[in-house]
């Protein structure tokens, strides 16, 4: 059985471009995610890793969008590899089935983590720059709701639970308990 997983960043990208490659290659079951591929952890990612039996192939459009780290790419494909399934990854033209694509994958593994490290550098720079520019201050603090403080008092006598101090004031847990501290 041909298996596909697709992978974008985040809810807004769109995945028709990986679908319709994956439909042309006649993938009969695709699992798709839409996070970011810094870990592993990744909902559609796990339920396609139990799915998978014996004798499938795992196929991705690209290597980036399966595991952003050679160590996670390779952990994944030694997962898959002790289930004997196959993973091919068409931007690259890796097919795990023969010694050179393993090869390569470990190769191509490296390049897209080196990649991804320059990404980051680079947007650490562009920000250190922006900073001592002054045209990057930072995200904006919340403004402190105007019940925070009744609110607060009640939390700290015992009246309500922090949970339903936070739900009051409209604050996620840390910055509630960093506030009201």
């Amino acid at each position: 059985m041909k298996i596909g997983y697709i992978r974008v960043s985040t809810e807004e990208q769109n995945t028709a471009r990986q679908e319709v490659l994956l439909r042309e290659l006649g993938v009969d079951e695709v699992f798709i995610d839409k996070a970011s591929g810094k870990s592993t952890d990744r909902p559609e990612l796990r339920r396609m890793m139990e799915y998978v039996r014996k004798g499938d192939t795992v196929i991705v459009e690209s290597i980036s969008r399966f595991a952003r780290n050679t160590r996670d790419l390779l952990d994944l494909v030694e997962q898959l590899t002790a289930k004997e399934v196959e993973f091919v990854s068409k931007k690259e033209a890796i097919d795990t089935t023969t010694p050179t694509g393993k090869f390569m994958l470990t190769v191509f593994a490296a390049v897209a983590e080196l990649e991804r490290e320059y990404i980051l550098q680079r947007q650490r720079e562009g920000i250190a720059i922006a900073k001592q520019q002054g045209k990057y201050t930072g995200r904006k603090p919340l403004p402190v709701p105007d019940n925070f403080g009744e609110v607060v008092s009640k939390w700290k006598r015992g009246e309500i639970t922090a949970r339903e101090a936070m739900r009051r004031t409209g604050l996620k847990a840390n910055t509630f308990y960093r506030r009201a501290n």
